[in-house]
């Protein structure tokens, strides 16, 4: 969002001070503040002092040309729009001042209503190009923090961090195993009121169960076999700030009673100690299961659920994440081939596809170990087919051979839908048949993703859907579609 002084602060450059004095009055009964400057050299110090939402700028200045002002503003990028002011209405003149920047051209005399007219156009554009940076920041992002990616469903995940990293409500995190649910709480904390302190995290499945409940409290010395002192748990470090206990669903039942106690009152006491402890924690966590299915289980308590469920956060698997998925595949490949000292800048067309079609059933996590195995394993400045992993290779059918032997593999078209094998057929079929193998074949590829398979076979998902719905009123072999 472009920074502004004041409601809307004009520069204006007019070296004439009658003229001056009353395009000034003109746009201050306007409500507008205007900021005085009688030669280039005043107009250069304001212009690095203060930013302004419009210059009205007169070609005619005692120390220097008026578009050496232009040049200087479009030279140092300042955000600012430029109406030139001069007695010259020559063409010649009025395309100069264009090509240098200029949005509008007014010639003197300059009346009061041609004047206004001006600068409320100029100043309503500019309200429109606020708002649409402002849209484009909060709605079409391609990566908040940590987190990449530009689709619609990533969107939301950002709007809700953004909403709630500042609140003190519990944040619990849905989501599959490799969708990023870690770097998702580094970024509420990062975006909270918390975020000069520390970030403790507890993976509740990597530790034994019996050690689970010093790791979260602490413990004193000698209060178990192998305590030989006293121990800070994650509670005490997490104090003023944010403590993540991540695949929470996984956590004994017992020690479940003792964190929903903790959660409640805020203090504890550590294994082996009957002092208690006041802290102040905020708590965000994350399970790659179903915690309502849990409840009904009987795995995970119900109380605790509604205690830490405050604001639901789910992030999205890779599949429903439409492009997101070569986005994040380019920013590994860069970050993998510098980090391995590799030369590899992009992938190959018929790469890209193959990579979009499949499911990724271990999502991002899945994604950054197949590019660390082709970049490590391959060479050259272009991922290619044949250095895919055998797990990719499994999605494409291989054709059964023809008579003549085995046919040999394509390579993927310039449009990177043709990346499959393909059996010549030995008769000619209608082409609404062949049509309709191609449309299903895809969106079975796509997992039934019927957007994605659109996307990839470059038409619109409308078109897929009255396909498909012609073909179900109608036996496939009655008539064409």
């Amino acid at each position: 969002m472009r920074e502004r002084v004041g409601n809307t602060s004009i520069l204006l450059v007019e070296d004439s001070l009658p003229l001056a004095t009353l395009y000034q009055q003109y746009l201050e009964a306007q409500g507008h503040q205007v900021v005085l400057a009688a030669d280039g050299q005043q107009a250069l110090q304001a212009l690095e002092s203060q930013r302004f939402h419009l210059v009205l700028l007169d070609l005619s200045l005692p120390d220097m040309h008026g578009f050496d002002v232009l040049r200087h503003i479009k030279q140092q990028a300042i955000d600012v729009s430029v109406v030139v002011v001069t007695a010259n209405d020559s063409a010649e003149v009025a395309m100069d001042a264009v090509h240098l920047g200029a949005v509008d051209f007014l010639t003197k005399p300059i009346d009061a209503s041609r004047l206004l007219v001006t600068v409320n156009n100029v100043l309503k554009q500019h309200h429109l190009a606020d708002l649409l940076d402002s849209y484009q920041q909060r709605y079409e992002r391609d990566g908040f923090e940590d987190l990449i990616g530009a689709s619609p469903v990533m969107q939301g995940v950002y709007r809700v961090i953004e909403s709630a990293a500042s609140s003190r409500a519990s944040i619990f995190i849905t989501g599959e195993s490799g969708t990023g649910k870690e770097l998702c709480a580094e970024a509420i904390h990062r975006r909270s009121d918390r975020s000069d302190k520390p970030l403790i995290t507890i993976n509740c499945a990597a530790i034994p169960r019996d050690l689970m409940e010093s790791e979260i409290f602490g413990h004193m010395k000698g209060a178990f076999t192998g305590a030989h002192a006293e121990r800070d748990g994650a509670a005490t470090l997490a104090d003023g700030g944010t403590l993540f206990l991540d695949e929470l669903c996984e956590m004994d039942l017992d020690l479940q009673s003792k964190l929903l106690r903790f959660i409640q009152s805020g203090t504890f006491q550590k294994v082996g100690s009957s002092v208690s402890q006041q802290v102040d924690i905020r708590f965000v966590c994350a399970t790659n299961r179903d915690p309502l299915d849990e409840v009904r289980a009987g795995r995970f308590r119900e109380d605790l659920y509604y205690r830490l469920h405050v604001i639901p956060l789910r992030l999205p698997p890779l599949r429903e994440r439409g492009g997101d998925c070569l986005q994040i595949a380019r920013k590994l490949l860069q970050d993998i081939s510098a980090r391995e000292g590799k030369a590899f800048e992009g992938f190959a067309r018929d790469v890209e596809a193959i990579m979009q079609a499949y499911p990724w059933p271990g999502n991002v996590r899945e994604l950054e170990n197949v590019i660390m195995n082709m970049v490590v394993l391959g060479e050259g400045t272009e991922i290619t087919q044949a250095m895919l992993p055998e797990s990719l290779h499994r999605i494409l059918p291989a054709a059964p051979p023809s008579a003549s032997g085995p046919e040999p593999e394509r390579a993927g078209s310039a449009s990177g839908a043709s990346f499959d094998r393909r059996q010549a057929d030995s008769e000619i079929r209608p082409l609404w048949l062949e049509e309709k193998r191609i449309i299903e074949r895809a969106i079975a590829l796509c997992g039934g993703n019927l957007p994605k398979a659109a996307a990839l076979l470059e038409v619109s998902a409308s078109t897929l859907y009255r396909k498909r719905q012609a073909w179900e009123k109608s036996p496939v072999e009655d008539a064409p579609v």
